[in-house]
């Protein structure tokens, strides 16, 4: 801690800023009041407005004008409320604590202070007194060092001397810690800011940003950003803290909803949903890789990597295993690709095309029309030429059947409601033209069903095609009999509109490749969290569906619970090896700063000894390791819970499964005030949580309870995965509680890691 004078001087410093901060906050606060209620007498007066006669032409058309006019005026207001208002958030934040860094410079001989916040506030007379932490000069804080430094500006690198780096920690105003540094951020600061209670939602980090999580930040270059992170090393914030800047950096061309982040869940999508507001950015758009498929694949129920997961605990024999790694590989979506290029000279799985339960298109005249295109046009312009054609035969016999006499029925026994609703507001030179307009209408509305059936593409099966390509793609490795059979599997799941999570990929890959669709042109920016989660074949289509993106995606190997039973070798090699034309940067994050000391160093004795991965030093109780018999398990979970719970705002209650949580959760009793958290949960409440450990990737907690980590159940060399992803969602306390025999994944480690107890129905002191 530093002098006692140099803090009151900077409090006043403080004490100045959040005075002007105030003045400017009250000027915003009577201009939001003056908004607000010209806002509502601009809707009042479009009320009026359109109560006026409109049964004369030339009142609907005044009317209809003045009614345009109050449109825009209403429009221009809510969007001058909406400004002021995000000022108004910025500034009371301002308030509470303006700044978290000062910095130091000498450039050429001109000494100046920089104060560093979450959002430039400039006063009356033009001076900054605080820099956002986004800006090009605030780079300083986060990458240097005391003595030369430079940084980017548009006209080139700048160099400065550093003479001062200085961290505060302001709460309601006040100066509650204050540091000065030669580091990125202080220990000291870190272990103020890391002590603290796990939270609904993830705090935004700017204020502690390490050197390696600037570097992620600020890349603007690379094509493929691949963070590799332990657990608990900040990589999930580093990246939201990286969208907020490309937001800033990019902002005259970059909007939040030109960039999508996949989540692992929905409960971890809520978990951050707090980050980008607090630093007065709009969020960008949110799914997981499960709404993005369940969306693309309307009408059909896609298996879920959770599902999947469940069902593997039960049964994955390794045949089974083989085909999922081929299918899940790069090389199966090359063949995917080069099955299009073949198939555009022969017939296609096209569907007959009904109108009145007859065929109005056969698939074979389909197919004529598709294969008397010229063979060497590209698979999707020949599949947008047939549906053209198609469009256009649909188009002639609606000119046809306008003439016809149930037409004229038709409109004879129109209602007025319904005339109204064909015509609305037109007008016509002769009752001849709108009497053909109504006609064209009714038929139109007619084949309204067979249109959309070309429209969105009906009248080809993609899932008998995906089996035809199937047919054909079959591996030396596996034996064509357990190839058909697999092959029949996914034709009796799409009989009952299911598809397999490692068919899904693929089928969209191939649809999208026959029919030339599927990809959004728009994002520039696509993120992916956990992604050792996520097959090589969905990101392939993943670059597929959003070709003009730039990829950040980020993740850890030693967290691969989902794939570790099936999958081998390096990830990150693998995923390079699927875009070799793509500028990569590779960044490693080894320092874990979530847990104590204590429980990393455990976390990490799972792990092989070349695993980089470094505990913050922060100490801690040693995690406790408890061994119960089954009568006993019970009554010491519920006695660890209540010794936690004197200590934590926070338990989570972590479980291999689902199954097993819902057990545990109806074995608990009300008393216990405990809360079952499923895959539908949205958000994180306080209290004791029961959920399967799948589930909580990406969270943290005060506290942790491992249940039931017995050898039959985290027994395999493969659940190191899971066991280590557990372990590394506490904050400061972790139990893991076995029911019989220990898992021997614990017991091989050295027992200096952990306190261990074993009890029977006796008090867990």
């Amino acid at each position: 801690m530093l002098q006692e004078d140099t803090q009151q001087q900077e409090q006043a410093r403080v004490d100045l800023t959040v005075d002007q901060v105030n003045q400017r906050l009250t000027v915003i606060n009577q201009q939001l009041d003056n908004a607000y209620n010209e806002t509502k007498d601009i809707e009042q007066r479009y009320g009026d407005t359109t109560k006026v006669n409109i049964t004369e032409v030339d009142d609907r058309m005044e009317t209809n004008a003045a009614v345009q006019q109050q449109k825009q005026l209403v429009a221009a207001a809510v969007e001058n409320e909406k400004l002021l208002t995000s000022q108004q958030k910025r500034l009371t934040d301002l308030v509470d604590s303006p700044y978290f860094g000062r910095i130091d410079i000498n450039e050429d001989g001109e000494e100046e202070s920089l104060y560093i916040g979450t959002a430039t506030f400039i006063n009356e007379q033009d001076q900054f007194l605080v820099y956002d932490w986004r800006a090009p000069i605030a780079s300083i804080y986060y990458n240097g060092t005391l003595g030369t430094v430079s940084y980017d500006t548009p006209n080139g690198p700048v160099k400065v001397d550093l003479t001062l780096k200085r961290q505060f920690k302001i709460k309601n105003g006040q100066i509650e810690h204050l540091f000065d540094t030669n580091e990125t951020v202080g220990d000291e600061l870190l272990q103020a800011v890391l002590g603290q209670q796990s939270d609904e939602y993830m705090q935004n980090i700017v204020a502690t940003i390490q050197k390696e999580q600037n570097d992620i930040i600020r890349d603007t270059t690379a094509d493929l950003l691949i963070v590799q992170g332990v657990a608990g090393s900040g990589k999930t914030s580093a990246v939201l803290q990286r969208i907020a800047f490309l937001l800033y950096h990019s902002r005259s061309h970059l909007e939040a909803d030109q960039m999508v982040l996949f989540s692992p869940n929905r409960l971890f999508s809520h978990y951050i949903s707090e980050v980008l507001p607090s630093l007065g950015e709009k969020n960008m758009r949110q799914v997981t890789m499960a709404e993005f498929l369940s969306h693309r694949f309307s009408g059909l129920q896609v298996e879920t990597l959770f599902d999947r997961f469940e069902k593997d605990q039960a049964s994955f024999p390794e045949m089974t295993q083989a085909i999922r790694r081929f299918k899940e590989s790069a090389p199966f979506m090359q063949q995917i690709t080069d099955y299009v290029k073949q198939v555009s000279t022969q017939p296609l799985a096209f569907n007959d095309l009904y109108f009145e339960d007859r065929p109005f298109f056969t698939k074979a005249q389909i197919n004529k029309i598709y294969l008397d295109l010229p063979h060497n046009m590209r698979p999707g312009d020949k599949f947008i030429a047939t549906k053209n054609t198609l469009i256009k035969r649909l188009k002639r016999q609606i000119n046809l059947e306008v003439h016809l006499d149930w037409v004229a029925e038709k409109i004879d026994t129109l209602s007025d409601d319904d005339y109204r609703a064909i015509v609305g507001d037109r007008e016509f030179d002769s009752g001849d033209l709108e009497q053909a307009f109504i006609a064209r209408e009714i038929v139109q509305n007619y084949f309204a069903d067979l249109y959309d059936a070309i429209y969105n593409d009906y009248f080809l099966d993609v899932y008998t095609e995906y089996q035809n390509f199937l047919r054909t793609a079959c591996p030396a490795i596996i034996p064509v009999a357990v190839w058909e059979a697999m092959i029949e599997t996914v034709a009796q799941n799409n009989e009952r509109h299911l598809v397999g999570l490692s068919d899904a990929a693929p089928i969209l890959y191939l649809r999208d490749l026959l029919t030339d669709s599927g990809q959004n042109h728009s994002i520039q920016y696509l993120f992916v969290d956990e992604m050792q989660d996520y097959s090589i074949a969905q990101f392939v289509y993943l670059q597929h569906a959003f070709p003009n993106a730039k990829f950040t995606v980020l993740g850890d190997y030693a967290q691969d619970v989902f794939t570790a039973t099936y999958q081998a070798g390096n990830f990150i090699e693998r995923l390079c090896a699927a875009f070799p034309k793509l500028k990569t940067n590779q960044i490693s994050l080894t320092k874990s700063y979530r847990a104590t000391a204590p429980i990393t160093n455990f976390a990490k004795a799972l792990l092989s000894k070349e695993t980089a991965l470094q505990a913050f030093s922060r100490d801690g109780r040693l995690p406790r390791v408890i061994t119960a018999t089954k009568e006993a398990s019970l009554n010491a979970l519920t006695q660890e819970i209540f010794h936690l719970q004197k200590r934590h705002a926070t338990i989570a209650i972590l479980t291999k499964d689902q199954q097993t949580a819902r057990q545990l959760f109806a074995s608990l009793t009300p008393d216990d005030q405990v809360t079952l958290i499923s895959e539908t949960t949205r958000s994180l409440p306080k209290g004791v949580l029961v959920l399967p450990l799948y589930l909580a990737k990406g969270l943290e907690f005060d506290a942790v309870i491992g249940y039931d980590i017995s050898a039959t159940t985290f027994g395999q060399s493969s659940d190191v995965d899971l066991l280590y992803t557990l372990m590394t969602r506490a904050m400061h306390d972790l139990t893991l509680l076995g029911i019989g025999t220990l898992s021997p994944l614990i017991t091989s480690l050295d027992p200096q890691y952990y306190q261990n107890i074993t009890t029977t129905k006796e008090t867990i002191a």
